[in-house]
């Protein structure tokens, strides 16, 4: 599985759930002379300006980087400058319920990836999920995507940071029955995964 393929997804999913989403593939930000690419930026309205910042990590990205240091650096890099480039910039709003913002890693449904996380799972799980863009309430999540087959309306996320740890029970139970991920977690052969 290719991040294109992820990435073509996810757009339309938004495109099937959200009134008139803005979406951006590979957009470029510039702040404080650091540059980056993230690979997919999405703005909605409820009626305030919500953005997915999203950076995605298929079988290829998880096998070339050094190890999960290395993601999760791309993934800081990109959640520190994004919005601080003038361009992306968010303004704090009175009333706002919500949070302005969401950095998501997204990782791909197979055993490769499952394995990556599996073996760094104490890493990615420490991602604490509260953050802020400058002002403004922000969340992070680390997470595999799910219902990559059939009715876009249906992708979705199963989080490893947070109060949801990878492997447990929480995390077992939103599995999707019959899904990749489901799959990939018992295609894992070793110690790392117990999957029913």
């Amino acid at each position: 599985m290719r991040e294109d393929a992820l990435a073509t997804r996810l757009v339309e999913h938004y495109e099937a759930t959200v009134d008139d989403p803005r979406i951006r593939l590979e957009e470029p930000y510039d702040a404080d002379g650091r540059e980056g690419v993230v690979d997919l930026f999405v703005r909605t309205w409820t009626p305030e300006p919500v953005d997915r910042v999203i950076e995605l990590k298929a079988d290829a990205a998880v096998r070339r980087a050094t190890g999960a240091n290395e993601v999760l650096r791309q993934y800081r890099r990109m959640e520190r400058y994004f919005h601080a480039d003038e361009r992306h910039a968010l303004r704090p709003k009175l009333g706002r319920t919500e949070p302005g913002t969401r950095y998501l890693l997204c990782f791909a449904p197979t055993p490769t990836c499952v394995h990556h996380v599996a073996t760094n799972r104490t890493l990615y799980g420490s991602v604490d999920p509260d953050a802020r863009a400058g002002d403004v309430p922000a969340v992070r999540t680390v997470a595999f995507l799910t219902g990559l087959a059939g009715d876009p309306a249906d992708l979705g996320l199963v989080s490893v940071n947070g109060e949801v740890r990878f492997g447990s029970e929480p995390f077992r139970q939103a599995v999707p029955d019959g899904s990749r991920l489901a799959e990939s977690l018992r295609a894992v052969d070793d110690d790392l995964v117990e999957f029913p």
